[in-house]
């Protein structure tokens, strides 16, 4: 809390969490809750968010992911600085992304791959991840931050196992 509360307090800094795994809002929803005020972006997938939603109960169990993301996108802020931005990836589905004060998601399709190129996709939210922060901490628009995140996780799954290719491979825009 500490580290979320001094990125709030110094503007310039950025606080990126990421939902991780379903089990985290299932079982840790209060400690999850203590941290919101200070997301200024959110990562997760639609299994996560899901179950972040039904353990906030009421009206959000059964709503569709970009209904979630709006409404994440919407809670209240420390950093008024900075708008919150909650990405969802989706497997092969469009990755969905909510910024707070718009009234609309955005969707970015995801980067095609055959079912013959993938071998493991262990790793895939983690390589996202990484390549969307990549973007971020880079200064790149929050689009070409999405592409980097799909275009490192396309990298990732066609692997076995969590590791990048070889040879090395430079980010290319889709």
């Amino acid at each position: 809390m500490a580290l979320a509360k001094e990125a709030a307090e110094n503007k310039d800094k950025v606080f990126i969490m990421n939902l991780s795994a379903p089990f985290i809002p299932q079982f840790f929803s209060k400690q999850l809750e203590e941290t919101s005020p200070y997301w200024d972006y959110l990562l997760g997938n639609e299994t996560e968010v899901a179950a972040w939603a039904e353990a906030q109960g009421g009206d959000l169990k059964g709503k569709s992911v970009q209904e979630i993301a709006m409404h994440m996108a919407r809670l209240d802020k420390v950093n008024e600085g900075r708008k919150r931005t909650v990405v969802i990836t989706q497997g092969t589905e469009p990755t969905v992304v909510a910024v707070q004060g718009e009234e609309k998601v955005r969707e970015y399709p995801v980067r095609t791959i055959g079912k013959e190129e993938i071998y493991d996709t262990n790793g895939a939210g983690d390589a996202f991840a990484g390549g969307f922060v990549a973007g971020i901490v880079e200064g790149k628009s929050l689009e070409e931050s999405v592409d980097m995140g799909q275009w490192l996780a396309r990298l990732s799954i066609m692997e076995l196992g969590p590791q990048f290719p070889f040879p090395k491979q430079t980010y290319s825009k889709a």
